[in-house]
């Protein structure tokens, strides 16, 4: 069908210049130009195809400003320009700052959406600090505890896309996902009764984009907003492409308590370690603590001393030793 369609383009612009031809004597002439700019509008189709509308209209938008701009610079000059050189110093400038313009606008208009003009042509301005939503950090809850203690208030954004995602998992005939869905939708009801801040449903999407985290980086690109996540891979392409990326598990990590080589606590080890004779134990915040030689004591609380902390993607470690063998090595040591 769209073989026919481009054939017939093709002969209509053959025919028009066949017959415009005609009126300069050259029919054959007025036939290959006609050939020849039905061949460029397919070109332009291509191009157009894969250039996204918001790209177009900013383009556009853009050479508009920058001709008026130009026309507003030459009114008080006009007067006072030679009449020989009045008509290339028009043409000079018009053609730099349109053309600046237009690709200012373009680079600019590349996440400019039909709902984001309607918001521009309504006079509402692009509010400031919004965060968007994403669907582990919904299901994780622990975004409900941080608002509730006011470290984080303002405009929250929960996209239609990521709602669907999590009414998906919410309908999943596994168990454990189903929970894991409705616990999301639970959180962010929860989160909208919240007086300190604000939940908005948008309806914004992005047809061309399949993935999920695709689309919140892109609606991240067009409202300016951050995203609030757990999703490692997400943080990362979203930093990579300039959006501010607000990350719980981060922020977690930073909170656990600061422990030096030396200080002493009391764990209750519970399991083996990957390393020979070590003991596993873990903080009340998850921490992993490492116990060298602390295989004999699985199933009992010790008392250790740190000896290194490791700071990984995952989480913090805590290497020990039993405070014993510890006190023994300082001793050592200090004779």
């Amino acid at each position: 069908m769209i073989a026919i369609f481009r054939i017939a383009v093709v002969l209509i612009f053959t025919g028009a210049g066949v017959f415009l031809g005609q009126g300069y004597g050259n029919p054959a002439l007025g036939g290959i130009i006609g050939l020849v700019l039905g061949f460029i509008t397919f070109i332009v189709e291509a191009l157009l195809r894969r250039i996204s509308l918001g790209t177009i209209i900013g383009g556009l938008i853009g050479l508009f400003l920058g001709l008026l701009f130009a026309r507003l610079l030459l009114l008080p000059v006009l007067g006072i320009l030679p009449a020989n050189t009045r008509e290339i110093f028009i043409f000079l400038l018009s053609g730099l700052l349109g053309w600046g313009g237009f690709f200012l606008g373009l680079k600019r208009g590349k996440n400019l959406t039909i709902p984001g003009l309607f918001r521009i042509f309504r006079g509402e301005v692009q509010e400031q600090n919004l965060k968007i939503l994403d669907t582990s950090v919904i299901i994780d809850g622990r975004i409900a505890e941080i608002c509730e203690s006011g470290f984080i208030e303002g405009a929250f954004i929960a996209p239609q896309f990521i709602l669907h995602e999590l009414q998906h998992i919410a309908d999943s005939p596994d168990p454990l996902k189903r929970a894991r869905g409705r616990r999301g939708l639970d959180i962010l009801h929860r989160m909208q009764k919240m007086a300190n801040i604000t939940i908005r449903i948008i309806e914004e999407d992005f047809p061309k984009i399949k993935e999920v985290d695709a689309k919140l980086v892109a609606l991240g690109k067009a409202m300016g907003a951050k995203i609030i996540t757990n999703d490692f891979n997400l943080n990362k392409v979203a930093e990579l492409q300039g959006i501010s990326v607000l990350n719980i598990n981060e922020l977690a990590n930073v909170l656990k308590p600061v422990v030096l080589p030396g200080e002493t606590m009391s764990v209750f080890i519970i399991k083996e370690g990957k390393e020979s004779n070590q003991g596993v134990a873990y903080l009340d915040d998850g921490t992993m603590v490492v116990v060298d030689n602390g295989r004999k004591l699985i199933g009992k609380h010790a008392e250790v001393s740190v000896t290194s902390v490791l700071q990984t993607t995952a989480g913090r470690m805590i290497f020990t030793k039993t405070k014993e063998e510890f006190d023994r090595e300082e001793a050592r040591a200090a004779r």
